[in-house]
């Protein structure tokens, strides 16, 4: 008996070591993603600007807004007061200076200059704190032709900004490496990282990454095992982050460009991959983005049939795009990326409207089973059992961190602001179960 106890306990050590379960920090709602040359210390700032710019031009009213991005009626000013809100006050949430696809291929000398322009506007953003809540860079991967250059960039990049900051980072700062072939990859990564902390006398471990899973080797490895669990060991405690590239992942499996996607089942495939492997480690995932860009194709002075040909644009690229948003929320992927100032509208408007027209039947809910903590209860037709629990409440963890909920709304659930914040359901059970 004692040799199987001490199996048993042995083999939950060893999984609740990986398995640690949401860490519980912020998790930003997308990723902006701007070539490396066009960044400066106040490019979250102007992004918010031209956000602000696009929703008052294309939606100056709440009930506009709703019925272009799907929003019920009934919630059409609360969305879009706070989507405005928003946008004024934090339109950018996280972004990635690009060195890849957004950037491109130029000389050598070109691209050292554009690093250690970048990284000297980092630091100008750090100390002037207009930096957004999370930042990183995006190297080129680490293909035979392109692997110098891109260990090359990030040398120059984290040298000027640990010179420029006296070895100071922006909080979360990620460094994302794109099209994985082999676990080689992320392996260099980590011990390029060891060598430049040393170097840069950062703390060990103070770097880190985000893979890109867009390539069908990261899915299946050639013995058909799957790749991304052993991608995880590989990097050693270093991967934070694991982002879905949507069209190289479609163009990988040789789906044609007018079928690629953020909704095609290949990529449901890939994710819900992505979604097990990655299932209470810690890595937080984001969706991709739709390339479908929310811009009218008439300039200058324009004819009123002509704004009409912009408005029409721009309403089939923010239906398109708040659709893919809502596909992403019920597939449990609550981040993603945004390639144009005018998608942030809709980004916020599409999240805000998944969390709050679930509010109340949530709280209802919530409070409910809490109020009957012992058994499993049934409200209305959704029997909700013990398992249910933490999942409503990470509803509102969630709602309340991308504020799409007030925390004053969340106390309908019965709860304290003390025990939502807990973020542990057992806890309040637990708890509520001593009194």
């Amino acid at each position: 008996m004692a040799k199987a106890l001490a199996k048993v306990h042995a083999a939950q050590i060893e999984v609740a070591t990986r398995y640690v379960g949401d860490s519980g920090a912020r998790q930003a709602v997308h990723t902006v993603y701007g070539g490396a040359h066009l960044f400066t210390a106040d490019t979250a700032r102007k992004l918010g600007e031209l956000s602000v710019r696009a929703l008052e031009t294309y939606a100056p009213d709440p009930m506009t807004f709703a019925e272009v991005i799907g929003v019920p009626a009934a919630l059409a000013s609360t969305v879009y007061e706070r989507v405005r809100a928003k946008l004024v006050s934090e339109a950018v949430e996280d972004f990635r200076i690009d060195f890849e696809d957004g950037y491109g291929n130029r000389s050598d000398d070109e691209e050292d200059g554009h690093a250690a322009a970048a990284a000297l506007e980092v630091a100008a953003g750090l100390e002037a704190g207009t930096l957004p809540p999370f930042l990183g860079i995006r190297i080129k991967p680490f293909s035979r032709e392109l692997a110098a250059r891109s260990i090359r960039t990030l040398d120059g990049f984290l040298t000027e900004l640990c010179t420029a900051t006296k070895g100071a980072l922006p909080r979360n700062f990620v460094v994302t490496l794109p099209k994985i072939t082999s676990r080689a990859d992320v392996r260099t990564l980590v011990w390029v990282f060891g060598e430049l902390e040393e170097r840069l006398e950062l703390e060990p471990g103070t770097l880190k990454m985000e893979i890109m899973v867009e390539t069908t080797h990261c899915i299946l490895d050639p013995k058909g095992r799957s790749m991304l669990p052993l991608l995880l060991d590989d990097a050693a405690g270093r991967m934070v982050a694991a982002h879905f590239g949507t069209y190289d992942y479609t163009a990988n499996c040789d789906i044609t460009a007018a079928h690629q996607r953020m909704s095609h089942p290949a990529c449901d495939f890939a994710k819900h991959m992505m979604k097990v492997t990655f299932a209470q480690t810690g890595v937080a995932l984001s969706d991709g983005a739709t390339n479908i860009m929310p811009v009218g194709p008439h300039k200058g002075p324009l004819t009123d049939e002509q704004k009409r040909g912009n408005r029409d644009a721009v309403f089939a690229a923010w239906k398109l795009h708040a659709s893919d948003v809502r596909h992403s929320l019920v597939n449990g992927f609550y981040q993603g990326w945004d390639l144009h100032p005018a998608q942030l509208p809709t980004r916020y408007g599409a999240v805000y409207g998944f969390f709050l027209e679930g509010l109340a039947a949530a709280s209802h809910r919530l409070k409910n089973f809490v109020d009957k903590a012992a058994q499993a209860t049934l409200v209305g037709d959704v029997f909700d059992d013990a398992a249910t629990g933490q999942g409503l409440l990470n509803y509102f963890l969630r709602g309340i961190s991308c504020g799409a909920v007030r925390e004053d709304e969340a106390l309908a659930t019965g709860l304290s602001l003390e025990e939502i914040r807990g973020r542990s359901f057992v806890k309040i059970l637990d708890g509520r179960r001593v009194k």
